[in-house]
């Protein structure tokens, strides 16, 4: 790559054509996408291993591109950040789109742009461009509100910060995970309380290593959500923590369903979220 001098015409042009951009912003006019490949091989690990020299860049045609790199970085000047990342647009069929836009599919993001063409941000799938080679491209904006943002970039977050629980954690919540993805999208009582969570959060003490631990769940709950047709969260509380009873090491399971004002800060940053694949990751 030859570096771009510092107040070059050059430079501003790429500066000001990406000064609009942010995280999310698409470009339906990019109708490539770039990765590391044995043209003669599938692309796969042992391939990678096998094809050595052989391993080339190859152009696969994309639906367009989602930029995912942080809006700070996108608008700094490209003499001092010089490349941008970003993931392909692909197609999904619309019960997968509602998947995705529930939070259900870590592999997706769901972009609002996109969402009537059925067109997600294939996180599995990330390059490094010069910023010149964006600078040209037709933005869409992929978000156009404060929550919508926060959303795609905890989609982004999930994608790479999902806490890996302990074996034998994983099995003791089996239970629970089952019913609350079978109930979810249920016109239940049961099925609005889960859709009215914004998350689920547990903790352990003293910690996950512990001989004897102390499980506490919070399931956090919207503010305006308070009852379901007359129905206290108490007695779906004490349906879920059913299906979690002390086992082994897990001496002591006990929960609350509580609004985030409830949750000291101290209490949420030593929690792990619950990623049971089932609840809305949306702030809409």
């Amino acid at each position: 790559m030859e570096r771009i001098a510092p107040d070059s015409a050059e430079a501003k042009a790429i500066d000001a054509a990406l000064a609009p951009w942010r995280q999310g912003d698409v470009a339906l006019d990019a109708s490539w996408f770039f990765h590391a490949g044995d043209p003669t091989k599938p692309l796969t690990s042992e391939a990678a291993e096998a094809g050595g020299s052989e391993l080339q860049a190859l152009m696969t045609e994309v639906d367009g591109l989602v930029v995912v790199s942080q809006s700070c970085d996108i608008v700094r000047s490209c003499v001092e950040r010089p490349f941008v990342e970003a993931s392909p647009l692909v197609e999904v069929a619309e019960d997968r789109l509602y998947e995705i836009k529930r939070g259900r599919r870590p592999s997706y993001a769901y972009v609002p742009a996109t969402a009537s063409q059925h067109l997600v941000a294939d996180l599995e799938r990330v390059m490094t461009v010069e910023k010149a080679i964006i600078a040209p491209l037709t933005r869409t904006p992929g978000c156009t509100t404060d929550g919508e943002r926060r959303d795609f970039a905890q989609a982004l977050a999930r994608k790479r910060v999902r806490f890996a629980f302990p074996n034998d954690f994983t099995a003791l919540v089996d239970k629970l995970a089952a019913r609350l993805k079978e109930k979810h999208d249920k016109a239940t009582v049961e099925g609005r309380a889960l859709r009215g969570l914004r998350e689920i959060r547990v903790l352990a003490g003293p910690s996950w290593d512990a001989a004897a631990v102390e499980l506490m769940f919070w399931f956090i709950r919207r503010d305006d959500d308070a009852t379901f047709q007359g129905h206290e969260w108490s007695g779906l509380l004490d349906k879920w923590l059913y299906l979690v009873p002390k086992s082994g090491r897990f001496v002591c399971v006990q929960g609350e369903v509580v609004t985030l004002d409830r949750l000291t800060a101290l209490d949420y940053v030593e929690s792990d979220p619950l990623d049971l694949d089932h609840l809305s990751a949306s702030t809409n």
